[in-house]
């Protein structure tokens, strides 16, 4: 029997097969919604109408014998910082809360290609700045599993949502970790794909490369049917990788007799990191182990990942938003102007210094990966935290100075352009989900894909 928990596979096959109706489907997540997001506050700008109309043309096609898509379908509420033709597109922003798009950007334009259909957005903070989720617009969403804590961000409507069985699937998108943090925060899977692997258009600059959009689901399967969509190149993206989607859709588990594996809780000292996470990673890379993979304590020089990361996110920030910051000064979240403004000051040689070392940290994980054949670390350096506060104040007693500083663990992977997933490892002692991350070399995304199958399986 299809229900709104199973998994997205399957509600694509039982729709294609007739078993349930597209319409029935899309009412079995209504309910949930209506059950679910009052508490929890993951989709916004829902509209069961459309949804539903939406839903009655998917039947349609399929009645006349129409060839339909993977997504066939399936309910979608996409990022709200991903353009949807026709439907309001907040960016978390005040200065948005009326906006409605007149373009479908890339990304939408795959997943309603393939047959998927729109219900509405997905919360997400001021212009996607920060790992919480929350906004003046929409307020804050609130962790499935304990809503007192955050469920992370920026994509933290979507991995809710995902986690609560409102939505089979979702999108998120990915700087300094805003697919993994909230995948770890929820007890998902999130995948920052390669630089490339799944191509964005429009952009205000087609050459900056801190930010991709990836796949959100439940399993590693239902992620790769996601990332089969939203993968392969496009004429409009110039940087994209020419592996076509299908290559990604159906991943076997890979054989883990062998397995070469560089286990790095803290990136050797590079970031302090919460006891019970650190266990949950320890305990992933002992499951492994067991199953005959080679597990050693190694970790990849990346101490340029700071200045590297910090210097182009505030350069990327002024670039996109300093305009907007100078003509509304009140309009902003403290923490997001004050990240804005850092980029004022930055001259072209801190750029270029900045791109010089994401050259070094790139080649230091080229060379890094002809040793092994991945990386385990944590996704975040803490469990989800109270969702009255807007980011960690402490790690195991040591005071974070800023937003950012809890967040390393992904930023750092984010400036060597590899592939990271984030996967359900366990729970700290209150039940609170945490996250693994494992990272392969730049372009191995299927192979990464198998590696997650194959511990998905063991830590089932």
């Amino acid at each position: 029997m299809t229900t709104v928990d199973s998994t997205a596979r399957d509600q694509a096959d039982a729709v294609r097969r007739k078993e349930i109706s597209a319409r029935e489907l899309m009412d079995l997540h209504l309910d949930r919604i209506a059950e679910r997001n009052p508490r929890l506050n993951a989709i916004v700008s829902l509209d069961p109408e459309r949804a539903r109309a939406g839903a009655a043309a998917a039947d349609e096609a399929l009645a006349r014998g129409a060839q339909v898509g993977p997504l066939h379908g399936l309910p979608f509420a996409f990022k709200d910082t991903h353009a949807v033709k026709g439907w309001r597109t907040t960016y978390g922003s005040t200065l948005f809360a009326d906006h409605v798009p007149d373009h479908d950007e890339l990304l939408v334009e795959r997943v309603r290609n393939a047959g998927a259909v729109t219900i509405g957005k997905t919360n997400v903070p001021e212009f996607a700045a920060g790992s919480h989720t929350f906004n003046k617009v929409f307020g804050t969403t609130l962790n499935p599993v304990d809503p007192t804590r955050s469920a992370g961000g920026s994509s933290g409507g979507a991995a809710c949502a995902l986690a609560a069985g409102m939505v089979p699937l979702a999108d998120g998108s990915d700087m300094g970790g805003s697919l993994r943090n909230p995948a770890s925060f929820c007890g998902v899977v999130g995948m920052r794909p390669s630089l490339g692997r799944v191509p964005e258009w429009p952009l205000y600059n087609q050459w900056e490369t801190t930010s991709v959009g990836g796949p959100m689901a439940r399993n590693v399967g239902d992620l790769a049917l996601l990332l089969s969509v939203l993968a392969g190149p496009d004429p409009r993206a110039p940087q994209a990788l020419g592996d076509p989607g299908w290559y990604f859709a159906d991943p076997r588990p890979a054989a883990l007799e062998g397995l070469r594996v560089a286990l790095s809780v803290d990136l050797g000292g590079a970031f302090d990191v919460d006891h019970e996470v650190a266990g949950v990673v320890e305990s992933a890379a002992a499951l492994l182990g067991k199953a005959g993979a080679q597990v050693e304590d190694r970790h990849p020089d990346l101490s340029l990942a700071e200045d590297t990361f910090r210097t182009l996110r505030a350069w990327h920030f002024q670039a996109k938003l300093g305009r907007m910051l100078a003509a509304n000064p009140d309009a902003f979240k403290p923490s997001l102007a004050d990240n804005i403004r850092a980029g004022e000051s930055l001259t072209g040689a801190d750029v270029a210094r900045a791109y010089t070392q994401r050259t070094a940290l790139s080649e230091t994980m080229r060379s890094f990966f002809t040793s092994y054949d991945v990386l385990v670390l944590p996704v975040s350096q803490v469990p989800p935290f109270p969702a009255d506060q807007e980011f960690p104040t402490a790690i195991n007693g040591r005071p974070m100075a800023t937003y950012l500083d809890w967040m390393r663990s992904a930023y750092f992977i984010t400036v060597t352009g590899c592939p990271a997933i984030s996967l359900p490892a366990g729970t700290t002692k209150d039940g609170l989900p945490v996250g693994v991350q494992i990272v392969t070399a730049h372009g191995a995304d299927k192979r990464l894909l198998e590696i997650a199958a194959a511990f998905e399986a063991l830590a089932s």
